[in-house]
C-alpha cells in the first residue's frame, strides 16, 4: 500500500471523485456534494490531496484545504477534510484511517489548528470513523450547514491531541 499526494484534477482523483459522487446520490439523492472545489485548494501549503494505491490501483482518497471563512461558520486556522472515500472492495482495511492520519499530520505541519469536516447521517461508517479518531460534533458550518442530514465534526490539531 502506498499513499501518494496528487493533484485534485489528476485522472485517478477524478475517477474516484465520480465514484464518491455516485455514492452520495445513492445515499442522499439529489446531485451529490456540490460544494465548490478547485484543484488549487489542495496545493501545499494550503492543502493536500492523497490517494492510496495498491499494485497501481487507486483505492482510497482524501484531502484537506485551508478554510478560514468565518462568515460560513469556520474558525480561523481550520483545515477542512474533503472527499474521504474508499472503494467498496477495499473497505474495512484501515485505508481511511491511514489517510485521515496523514491529512491531520500535514495540516498540523502547515500550522492549522483545527481539522473540521462535514458528513451526513446516511454515512454511519464515516461518523464512527471520525468519532473513534477523536472528532466531536460541533456547530454546523459550510455549504451544508442548513441541511438536516448534515453533521459537522472537529478535532483540535494543537495542544492535547
Amino acid at each position: 500500500m502506498e499513499i501518494r499526494p496528487v493533484r485534485y484534477d489528476h485522472p485517478d482523483a477524478l475517477r474516484l471523485d465520480e465514484e464518491v459522487q455516485q455514492e452520495y446520490v445513492r445515499r442522499y439523492g439529489g446531485d451529490g456534494d456540490v460544494t465548490p472545489l478547485a484543484p488549487e485548494m489542495f496545493l501545499p501549503p494550503h492543502g493536500l490531496y492523497l490517494i492510496a494505491y495498491e499494485e497501481g490501483r487507486p483505492l482510497a482518497t482524501g484531502g484537506w484545504r485551508v478554510q478560514d471563512d468565518t462568515a460560513s461558520g469556520y474558525a480561523t486556522g481550520d483545515a477542512e477534510i474533503k472527499r474521504m472515500f474508499v472503494v467498496p472492495t477495499a473497505r474495512g482495511r484501515g485505508l481511511a484511517r491511514r489517510i485521515l492520519a496523514a491529512l491531520e499530520a500535514d495540516a498540523r505541519a502547515a500550522g492549522r489548528t483545527r481539522m473540521v469536516l462535514e458528513t451526513g447521517i446516511e454515512q454511519p461508517e464515516a461518523l464512527a470513523l471520525y468519532a473513534s479518531s477523536g472528532y466531536a460534533l460541533v456547530e454546523k458550518f459550510g455549504y451544508f450547514r442548513t441541511y438536516e442530514s448534515s453533521r459537522c465534526m472537529a478535532k483540535p490539531l494543537v495542544g492535547d491531541v
